[in-house]
């Protein structure tokens, strides 16, 4: 696993899903210090601040392109060599491509509200995860793969091949297209991979959750 950024605030850039507080919940579980950003308020300034130690892009409706600062913050982070671990969940897993010159299509399956299997690598933020792993997934797009920018890498598959999980080949940029922190994943590996995004951000698993949340405006 990289080396950890800080240990300051991890932000939440909620892109209008009702997944967020559950990521948000789970990281604070977790020990981790957050800060919730509405997708269309957010930038990059707020992203690579002083203190910030991790950003979390969250899913949300429709395609990147329309949730905000979400590719902005992306790109930005990839222009510097230091900054926070990003991880980025459903549609923020999809701006990691979108972001750098992907584009996405139709799943093969379309599947909302159960689990499908993640055969994945085992590396990063996968650690720790069996492979397969019954991810719970509400997606109709995914990456499509001929356009994958040659700076990411492929992590994790669908049994029908489609791209589920990516990393970055030298920064510390993860997306998943699946839901972690759904009822559905979080208790039988879910949480595994949250944590895992916690250590590298510099927070502590094993200490109390914090409480303090500020939300955008």
């Amino acid at each position: 696993m990289r080396e950890c950024y800080n240990s300051g605030v991890i932000v939440v850039i909620d892109n209008r899903d009702s997944f967020t507080f559950n990521l948000v919940h789970e990281l604070q579980r977790l020990g981790a210090e957050v800060r919730v950003l509405r997708g269309r308020d957010a930038g990059s300034a707020d992203a690579m601040a002083s203190g910030v130690s991790g950003v979390l892009i969250g899913p949300g409706p429709g395609e990147p392109s329309g949730a905000g600062g979400s590719e902005e913050i992306i790109r930005a982070r990839c222009d510097v060599l230091v900054g926070p671990p990003i991880l980025g969940v459903c549609l923020g897993h999809q701006a990691l491509a979108t972001a750098l010159g992907g584009r996405l299509r139709q799943a093969t399956e379309l599947v909302h509200g159960s689990t499908r299997p993640l055969i994945h690598s085992g590396e990063g933020l996968l650690a720790g995860l069996p492979s397969p792993f019954p991810m719970a997934r509400y997606n109709s797009l995914v990456i499509e793969e001929s356009t994958l920018p040659p700076a990411l890498e492929i992590t994790g598959r669908t049994p029908d091949g489609d791209i589920a999980a990516i990393r970055h080949r030298t920064l510390p940029l993860t997306g998943v297209q699946g839901h972690p922190e759904s009822i559905l994943s979080v208790e039988i590996g879910g949480r595994t991979l949250l944590e895992n995004f916690v250590r590298l951000c510099g927070a502590d698993p094993a200490r109390p959750a914090r409480s303090t949340l500020a939300t955008g405006p």
